[in-house]
């Protein structure tokens, strides 16, 4: 039922336009039931200001009849409400699906809107035909076919369709392609395709391949994989030694697809991890896929909000516009405390004709997914912020605060990353008016080894063969590759580090400064060494500027780190498992024979060690361990 409330005023503008809106929703009260239901304000050209829900609607926009009691930013919305149109619905749950229906279609002015609404792409295993297709689909559900998904994103079905044409040789060519075919293609060439357009392989024999697809696309890898080895053991013994190499690269690619580090997601089944991370004024949502056990896949959104919606609320409006016509899973693991989580999860089960669970898990494997998540929209805001528009007057503030004569338009953050001296790493990441300027990041790979894990020799190595070469190959400056500020990680005495290396390189005329975390490492309370200062400067808590700082001293960092691990893990590879105590001709045979590769191995994390018959616990964590190590 729909009713509709408008106020005639006369022709002449209200002296008082928030007296005007709170008599229009006073009159609207008159008759308005205790009911749930869905309310509109609209403004004079009828355009909708804000959709809400309520489990009484009378009660609820009687609230709006006392602006006192509002922000500043409600009350400027009563002020704009010229009529308002009701909804009931029979229950709160169904007001709450019809809250997100309208603000998705009508994008509201001050509601929380979901940005990005695009659909997901999913793997189809088509039926219908004796050689089934695999292929990427996106949009309605209409083919025949096993469904399998969704993912993050077209390059996660991409390269998970790849592992799957390796492991598993299903066509992907349409019918016409395939009947009109007398010879293989070069997909069968590379052995991704079993060819059978020109019947390479039988009926029944690709009836198998494509139900060990389905069975692996279910979370059955680990029994897929125990076949395949017994199948490359058997024909190894039996002299086949090309369909043995065939078997293993088909083992090579289930490995690829299934590792993962550190946390079990086995046991998580069909799940969605959503986690919200607020700062600055936006929120960034990211939202994990997981399901059959696997990561599908991330990505972030940035919700339009106002100011004084907290993360609760902005996740909660998230949730019910998000799964608005998408695949609901079965359970939901969410960040923060939602206000109405109760009704939430009843109104996703009302949608998805089954239970839905909506949960903050509070220990185990689920807490570790849900707090991976808000790692990663943490940094995801921190990069947004760090390259958002009001970069130039970041740049202002920085420049005021280190006392420099204008903004830095080129700005070089230097971190070092070893291991008690060992692959030891430097890098240089580069920032502008732009954001960050991720093409101009350089690595170093510290030459000397006079000091093993001297961090002050290897910052002035680093700084000394950046400025030189910079003096030999734009000696007058002229290429825009000069810094006008250089930040170092660390605190007074790697300052005296990088000022020493430019007094020797006869460089006088670039700011430098040190940036260093309070003490206890307390990253909250930064210290900021500039030449010539007694005492480090402490920025306010909440000033922009320190905030700056920290997302360039973490981003440095990350790359620093990221390199020395890559450099690391290249030793490693080579001989990694004869190098690891207590692992045998035996348990590196099985090793082998699970993952199909050294490099597999190194890639897995201790679920998927656990997983290989003869590796226990102790010695999965011993592995990964050496492999692995700590940066």
């Amino acid at each position: 039922m729909v009713k509709k409330h408008n106020l005639s005023g006369s022709s002449q503008p209200p002296a008082d336009p928030l007296s005007a809106g709170v008599k229009v929703i006073e009159s609207c009260l008159k008759g308005l039931p205790a009911k749930p239901g869905v309310y509109r304000m609209i403004n004079a050209e009828g355009g909708v200001l804000y959709v809400g829900k309520a489990k009484s609607l009378k009660n609820r926009v009687a609230g709006y009849a006392k602006p006192e009691r509002q922000s500043v930013r409600i009350r400027r919305m009563i002020a704009q409400t010229a009529s308002m149109e009701f909804v009931t619905t029979g229950a709160e749950a169904e007001a709450l699906l019809l809250e997100a229906d309208l603000i998705k279609s009508l994008k509201p002015r001050y509601n929380i809107l979901l940005r990005d609404d695009k659909s997901f792409p999913s793997i189809l295993v088509t039926g219908g035909h004796p050689f089934t297709r695999i292929v990427k689909h996106r949009g309605l559900r209409s083919a025949e076919g096993d469904y399998f998904g969704p993912f993050a994103c077209a390059g996660a079905v991409n390269e998970t369709l790849g592992v799957l044409q390796r492991a598993f040789l299903l066509r992907t060519c349409s019918d016409a392609v395939l009947a009109g075919r007398t010879r293989p293609c070069l997909l069968y060439q590379i052995k991704r395709c079993s060819a059978p357009c020109v019947d390479r392989i039988g009926c029944d024999e690709y009836a198998g391949l494509v139900n060990e697809a389905r069975a692996f696309l279910r979370g059955e890898s680990n029994k897929i994989q125990r076949q395949l080895a017994a199948r490359m053991q058997a024909a190894g013994e039996a002299m086949e030694f090309e369909k043995a190499a065939l078997y293993r690269d088909r083992i090579r690619a289930l490995a690829g697809i299934q590792a993962h580090r550190d946390i079990d997601v086995a046991a998580i089944g069909e799940a969605d991890v959503i986690a919200a991370h607020q700062e600055g004024g936006q929120t960034c949502v990211q939202v994990f896929f997981f399901r059959a056990g696997r990561n599908y896949g991330n990505k972030a959104y940035f919700p339009g909000h106002a100011e004084d919606h907290g993360v609760e609320q902005v996740l909660e409006a998230f949730i019910s516009q998000f799964y608005d016509g998408a695949r609901l899973p079965r359970q939901i693991m969410v960040s923060h405390r939602l206000p109405a989580r109760a009704l939430m999860a009843e109104a996703l089960s009302v949608r998805a004709g089954r239970r839905v669970t909506v949960s903050r898990p509070a220990r185990g494997n689920k807490r570790k997914l849900v707090e991976h998540a808000l790692a990663n929209a943490r940094e995801t805001l921190g990069r947004r912020l760090g390259e958002s528009a009001s970069q130039r007057r970041l740049l202002d503030g920085l420049a005021e605060a280190f006392g420099l004569e204008a903004a830095p338009g080129r700005i070089e953050v230097y971190d070092n990353s070893h291991i008690s001296g060992a692959k030891a790493v430097g890098a240089m990441i580069v920032a502008g008016p732009e954001g960050l300027l991720k093409k101009a990041y350089r690595k170093f790979t510290i030459r000397s080894d006079s000091a093993p894990g001297d961090d002050y020799a290897m910052m002035g190595e680093v700084l000394t063969r950046r400025f030189a070469r910079a003096l030999k190959e734009d000696p007058d400056r002229s290429l825009g590759q000069w810094p006008d500020l250089v930040l170092v990680d660390g605190g007074g005495g790697h300052l005296n580090v990088a000022l020493q290396a430019f007094a020797d390189l006869g460089i006088n005329d670039i700011a430098v400064a040190a940036i260093a975390k309070g003490r206890d490492r307390n990253a909250g309370c930064e210290r900021v060494f500039l030449p010539g200062g007694k005492q480090p400067l402490v920025l306010n808590a909440r000033d922009p500027v320190l905030y700056f700082l920290q997302r360039l001293r973490d981003e440095a960092h990350r790359f620093a780190v990221g390199a020395h691990r890559a450099k690391r893990l290249k030793g490693l590879s080579r001989s990694a498992l004869d190098e690891i105590p207590g692992i045998g001709p035996k348990r590196k045979k099985a090793l082998l024979h699970h993952f199909g590769s050294v490099d597999a191995v190194i890639r897995a994390g201790c679920a998927d060690l656990e997983a290989v018959e003869g590796i226990s616990r102790e010695i999965a964590n011993k592995i990964h361990d050496w492999v692995g190590g700590r940066s």
